[in-house]
C-alpha cells in the first residue's frame, strides 16, 4: 500500500520532518547551490590575475565575443580592452555583464545556455532587444529585473 502524504500542519503547529521531508529539502538546497558555485567558478575564470578587476579579454571568451563587440558594449576604444584594462568604463561595463550573467545562470543554470540567452534571444517587453543591448544602453537593472522575474513565472 502507498504510503501517504503527510499533511501541512495548522498555522502555529510545528512542522515535523519525516526522512522524506528532509531528503526533498536537502535536494532543493543542494539544486539551488549549484548555478552559486558554477557562476563563481566562472566568475574566477574572468578575474584579472594578482587584481581586483575583471580581464575583459576573458570576458570576451568566456561569452563568445569579439573584442570589438565587447568594446562597443562598454562604450570603449577596442584597444582599451589592451592597453588600459582597469578603465573604469571598462571595468563598470565588465561588472553589468557578469550582473547580468548571474542573473541569467539563476534562471538557466546551464551556463552556455544562459549565455545563449543574454546573447541573442529577442524580449519582446524591450522591443526585442537582447539583454547585452539592454546592458549597452545602460538599462542593466531592467535586464537583471527581467530575469528575476521570469525566474518566479513570470513571463510577460
Amino acid at each position: 500500500m502507498a504510503e501517504s502524504l503527510p499533511q501541512t500542519p495548522p498555522v502555529g503547529q510545528p512542522l515535523r520532518h519525516s526522512a522524506i521531508n528532509v531528503r526533498i529539502m536537502c535536494f532543493i538546497f543542494e539544486s539551488d547551490a549549484m548555478p552559486a558555485a558554477a557562476f563563481a567558478d566562472v566568475l574566477e575564470s574572468v578575474r584579472e590575475a594578482g587584481t581586483s578587476n575583471l580581464s575583459a579579454m576573458n570576458v570576451a571568451q568566456v561569452l563568445g565575443l569579439q573584442y570589438q563587440d565587447l568594446a562597443e558594449l562598454a562604450k570603449v576604444h577596442r584597444n582599451t580592452l589592451r592597453t588600459h584594462p582597469e578603465s573604469p568604463r571598462l571595468q563598470s561595463a565588465l561588472r553589468d555583464v557578469m550582473r547580468v550573467l548571474s542573473a541569467a545562470v539563476a534562471v538557466q543554470p546551464d551556463q552556455q545556455r544562459a549565455i545563449f540567452l543574454i546573447k541573442n534571444e529577442p524580449i519582446p517587453a524591450f522591443r526585442h532587444k537582447t539583454l547585452l543591448q539592454l546592458v549597452q544602453e545602460g538599462r542593466t537593472e531592467d535586464a537583471i529585473s527581467y530575469l528575476e522575474s521570469i525566474s518566479v513565472g513570470f513571463v510577460g
